[in-house]
């Protein structure tokens, strides 16, 4: 792997962000925490599912390793969003998660927000969306991160192009990342990085935020497909209070 040249880490600032698996082994070593943001649909769920006591352990390829994954942990699997059958209601769909019993333990498999959980080594790592922003914010504040000398890395998980192994930037994990950054701000972190402001800047700015995030590319993808249900739940602002927190692999409650 290519060295990470040091003007990229954004090393002066007590919050950061940047995209995708690359940004994360990026801000990643240097860091008190990551945060990885990846509104639809992979934290959002993660919320879901720890908000009813699931242990969710993230697994970044949905194929025949994942079912072997899932058996070694003792774990359901989630299937895709439109295998979901009575036998396995467990999806990626947040949607199906909330309408589904909740197990004691799932593996969540996705290519965006669950690999880049799953690669950051060396430092806690918490899911947030915007169901639990502020929430996650608080309790990142409670812990003394965000500061100078234990500097907060906000990731915007992103997606990639249909085929293509090619980072697409997706405006609904900007502003998931923006509303932790705003609600570490206003919870007395800092200082920001000029990337982190830029995106604290622009949340603030925006009147209607799931709005946006309903017409965004990835919104009205869902929507076209059936699980406009899934944005609907994404959109809950600031609807949960629980911490995902990636502990012996998989991400439980911190915050109880």
């Amino acid at each position: 792997m290519p060295e990470i040249p040091e003007w990229s880490k954004q090393l002066p600032w007590g919050v950061r962000i940047d995209w995708g698996l690359a940004g994360a082994r990026a801000l990643g070593p240097d860091s008190a925490a990551v945060v990885v943001v990846d509104v639809l649909s992979f934290t959002t769920s993660v919320s879901v599912a720890v908000d009813a006591g699931t242990r969710v352990f993230p697994y970044p390829w949905r194929n025949e390793s994942a079912a072997a994954f899932a058996a070694d942990q003792d774990a359901r699997l989630a299937v895709g969003r439109k295998a979901v059958s009575e036998q396995q209601p467990w999806s990626l769909s947040p949607a199906a998660l909330r309408r589904a019993p909740a197990p004691a333990r799932l593996v969540l498999p996705s290519p965006n927000g669950s690999a880049i959980s799953a690669a950051v080594t060396g430092v806690p790592v918490i899911a947030a969306c915007l169901r639990n922003a502020s929430a996650v914010a608080r309790w990142i504040v409670r812990q003394g991160w965000g500061t100078v000398e234990r500097p907060i890395a906000v990731i915007a998980a992103g997606e990639h192009w249909p085929g293509q192994d090619v980072l697409r930037p997706a405006i609904e994990d900007w502003f998931g990342a923006a509303a932790v950054i705003s609600a570490l701000a206003a919870n007395g972190a800092g200082p920001l990085s000029p990337e982190a402001s830029a995106a604290q800047t622009v949340h603030d700015a925006t009147a209607d935020v799931p709005s946006l995030i309903s017409h965004c590319a990835s919104g009205r993808e869902l929507a076209a497909i059936g699980f406009a249900d899934d944005v609907a739940v994404a959109i809950e602002i600031d609807a949960s209070r629980t911490v995902p927190l990636l502990v012996d692999g998989a991400f439980i409650d911190a915050a109880h």
